[in-house]
């Protein structure tokens, strides 16, 4: 996948934030083993990337306008890289990550951190696990000390391993007890996707997790969180050539892993249409999901199918949001979207409604929507209103220095190749009615999975 697919991927779950709009365009450079600086007449911020001996890749992108610095540690390693029956193990992970290090007790990569002032957080996908941390500037030093620790050398034994086990287990059940349709929600996607490498859940299945073992665990972390498997971002108020050598000094001592073993990923399978009704004791109200399977997000037909969620999903002014929750009022809650895993995406929708008949309305609403787009030219204005609003959300992906490393570090994960973002938006704008309903018809007019939810 290059950077091009890998922000067409991004921006599919971009944050729906209030922020002031600020024009960016930058040019994304391919990694190489030497430092290379962004030329700043293209750009209103600079990127350098280079990749150490032991396979580390790094982006620094300077930023002078606060005294701050966010720091992004990525590792290419998700759910989807987990072996039947191991569920959880990413998850487990980067747990296990703040659970201390050769030199660092204990969640004392948190007190450190909370110490200075600064906020940190960790989130594990599919297919990718981040650690990120925002701190005043003059504090870089401390945190990739903190981060080469725990990529030198885990702390991991049966006890914290069996803590952070109960934990997670734990937190499923409370997710499930909170949440209704959380089962539900599971065997839809075991429905939508071809097999268990993308339909099982990030967070694991309790019964695998009360399986996992120590040295599983152990394996896991060896083969996975490696230098060579990983990028590092520096983003905000630092100097380059300082930022490089404490890059240098903390971790280009840590040795390069194995190779990362391959995974296979089918592709998506054509079919008909799926239809499916159970019963759900635990609800509330009757619901549905509907799932559609579209291209790869590499693909040039994801600018037009990103164009199409914001139509129907994106904001109160969009189809299904006036339809079905301000003028009809056949639904209580409408979520959906472009879902993305690796290389794989599908367009995903979830309704619920007070009673069974608003139900069966909603449903009928959705797909009169779909049949729209699949028959009718949509109007211009009604598409420009999609794009404003999508353009505005992937110009506010930039103005935080978190967001920027955030993006960075999820785009050169990928195969890398240089691209130009504001080329990139362009392709989006330039979506015209001719390719919505083009799109529209190759996409959504079979093979719809529909998995209807009832009360007992």
């Amino acid at each position: 996948m290059t950077i091009t697919s890998a922000l067409r991927k991004f921006l599919s779950g971009v944050a729906r934030a209030n922020s002031c709009v600020l024009t960016l365009c930058f040019l994304l450079l391919p990694l190489s083993l030497q430092a290379s600086a962004q030329n700043e007449s293209q750009a209103p911020f600079s990127i350098t990337t280079f990749e150490l001996e032991n396979g580390l890749r790094v982006i620094l992108s300077e930023d002078y306008s606060l005294p701050l610095i966010s720091v992004a540690v990525a590792y290419n390693v998700g759910s989807i890289n987990e072996l039947p029956n191991k569920t959880g193990l990413a998850y487990l992970m980067e747990n296990l990550m703040f659970q201390g290090s050769r030199n660092i007790g204990t969640m004392q990569h948190i007190n450190f951190i909370q110490r200075i002032g600064g906020t940190l957080n960790a989130v594990t996908f599919e297919d990718r696990t981040i650690f990120y941390q925002t701190v005043p500037s003059n504090q870089l030093a401390l945190v990739l000390w903190l981060e080469s620790d725990r990529m030198m050398g885990l702390d991991i034994d049966a006890q914290k391993v069996a803590r952070t086990r109960s934990n997670l287990i734990r937190e499923i059940q409370q997710r499930k007890a909170s949440d209704p349709y959380f089962d539900t929600n599971l065997y839809f996607d075991s429905l939508l996707y071809p097999s268990e490498t993308y339909s099982h859940p990030v967070i694991g299945e309790e019964a695998d997790l009360r399986e996992l073992t120590l040295e599983e665990v152990e394996n896991f972390y060896s083969t996975y969180y490696t230098p060579n498997n990983a990028v590092l971002c520096i983003t905000g108020n630092f100097q380059r050539r300082k930022a490089t050598a404490l890059v240098n000094k903390y971790f280009s001592s840590i040795p390069k892993g194995e190779a990362i073993p391959a995974i296979t990923l089918e592709g998506h399978k054509n079919g008909e249409d799926t239809e499916k009704t159970i019963k759900n004791y635990t609800a509330k109200s009757p619901a549905f999901h509907l799932g559609y399977r579209i291209s790869s997000p590499d693909s040039n037909d994801f600018y037009t199918l990103t164009i199409i969620e914001y139509i129907l999903l994106r904001g109160k002014s969009s189809r299904l949001y006036k339809k079905l929750m301000l003028k009809d009022f056949t639904a209580r809650q409408l979520n959906g979207g472009i879902e993305t895993k690796k290389n794989l995406a599908t367009f995903k929708i979830f309704v619920r409604s007070n009673t069974q008949t608003m139900m069966e309305r909603s449903q009928k609403t959705v797909f009169s929507e779909f049949d729209d787009l699949r028959s009718n030219l949509i109007d211009e204005d009604e598409l420009n209103r999609a794009k404003n609003m999508f353009k505005r959300n992937y110009v506010n992906r930039y103005t935080r220095l978190v967001d920027r490393a955030l993006f960075l570090t999820e785009a050169f994960l990928s195969n890398r190749s240089s691209v130009d973002t504001a080329t990139e938006l362009q392709r989006y704008l330039a979506v015209t009615p001719s390719a919505v309903i083009g799109i529209a018809n190759r996409y959504f007019h079979k093979g719809r999975v529909l998995l209807n939810i009832k009360l007992k």
